[in-house]
């Protein structure tokens, strides 16, 4: 069984960071493309960011890009999500995702989840 936990999660005041953290067990971490995704309330789950489990290869939503940096230490099971600039806009739940598809950005191609870390963001 293959589990994610996050952590790093937060209130921060706008223009602020926060580095949030997701280490996975149960499995062969570096077998797996990792993503985060969030969600606000009243809102679905929407993609963040990805990172490939070979070459490390990125890919970002378009919101994110610039001020969100995910990174990925194989040897320690553990993804990051690096956020810089933070808008009030982040705020939501913030959730680490690990899949067997390269490139995915759909909620439906993620497996395996975390319960999720609130990041709140005040203007």
């Amino acid at each position: 069984q293959v589990q994610l936990v996050e952590s790093g999660g937060g209130l921060v005041q706008e223009g602020g960071s926060l580095r949030l953290s997701c280490i996975v067990s149960g499995s062969a971490f570096s077998m797996y493309h990792m993503g985060w995704f969030r969600q606000a309330p009243g809102k679905e789950r929407e993609f963040v960011a990805l990172i490939m489990r070979r070459f490390g290869s990125t890919d970002y939503a378009d919101s994110v890009k610039g001020r969100f940096t995910i990174s990925r230490d194989n040897s320690a099971n553990t993804v990051f999500l690096q956020m810089n600039n933070l808008r009030p806009e982040d705020t939501a739940v913030y959730y680490c995702g690990a899949s067997s598809y390269s490139g995915a950005k759909e909620v439906g191609q993620y497996a395996y989840w975390g319960q999720g870390t609130q990041v709140t963001v005040s203007s």
